[in-house]
């Protein structure tokens, strides 16, 4: 990575950061197939509908290509947020159905796929030799923890800190859905078995997931991302070309079996560079 402009001396001058990465790995000859064929589950047909024309060569704006550029801005954030104390963690949940039941945050950094279970990582990375044997891909659901973020941050009404984390990890190609706190589960709840309970040493429970009415009540912030399986994969495929005709497509080049663990730092890159904006607006607040 060069660094162009907004650092001297090893610190920022309050010009804006620019940051150039180059890709020097760049093959686009598998990619001459889809010169005039949409692949099922991928952008290209959106994106050709919206601007009439798509580059076809694996980059571009829906490309995951361009979350490089969101993992060197959570580097920023994360600067931001150390005098704070405050540390974002992502790992692997479930991947192909295979769900992490012991979580051991110091095995997260030693598996391949960032998954803190020793057995589940295993038979996750199985799971995707298998896929890939098969031609397929797989989908999975990773976990956000965010430790020792002060109470007070967030907006009551159209910022809220939930709804532009939610928002922020949604705009990460590939998920699909996000959680916080119970999520989804909140739905099957009593308000009494709900509600976390206040004593005079902190919440008694994180159903919440460290935030009530959009602002962070400085227990720990849960979330979870939902990401659906790699849409391209070597499975012949019914599709339609430029002009709407039927065609199949099968796609040969280079391409990942699972969005993890590549979406990993991502995800904790996102939600660092919230957390960052929300503590710039609210200097106030008390550690």
């Amino acid at each position: 990575m060069e660094i162009l402009s907004g650092v001297f001396e090893g610190l920022t001058t309050g010009t804006p950061l620019a940051l150039f990465i180059r890709n020097r790995d760049v093959d686009s000859g598998p990619y001459e197939t889809l010169r005039r064929l949409f692949r099922p589950g991928h952008a290209d047909y959106t994106y050709f509908k919206k601007y009439g024309h798509v580059d076809y060569r694996g980059g571009g704006r829906y490309s995951a290509r361009e979350t490089a550029a969101r993992v060197a801005a959570g580097v920023v954030a994360g600067k931001m947020l150390e005098p704070l104390g405050v540390t974002v963690t992502a790992y692997t949940l479930e991947l192909g159905g295979i769900r992490a039941e012991r979580i051991n945050l110091d095995f997260i950094e030693q598996s391949p796929l960032y998954c803190p279970d020793t057995i589940a990582s295993q038979r996750m990375e199985e799971a995707i030799a298998a896929a890939r044997k098969g031609g397929d891909s797989l989908g999975g659901i990773a976990e956000i923890r965010v430790i020792s973020c002060p109470a007070g941050l967030g907006e009551p009404v159209f910022d809220k800190l939930d709804a532009d984390l939610a928002k922020a990890i949604m705009s990460v190609g590939t998920v699909k859905g996000v959680e916080i706190g119970a999520g989804f589960e909140a739905g099957r709840h009593r308000g009494s078995e709900h509600n976390d309970p206040l004593t005079p040493i902190g919440f008694g429970s994180n159903w919440a997931g460290g935030i009530l009415g959009g602002i962070s009540n400085g227990d720990e912030i849960i979330l979870r991302a939902a990401m659906k399986p790699i849409p391209t994969i070597s499975h012949a495929q019914d599709t339609v070309d430029r002009e709407g005709h039927p065609a199949t497509i099968k796609f040969a080049g280079r391409h990942d079996i699972a969005p993890i663990p590549r979406i990993i730092p991502v995800l904790e890159a996102m939600v660092k560079i919230v957390l960052a904006d929300h503590y710039l607006r609210s200097k106030t607040v008390t550690c």
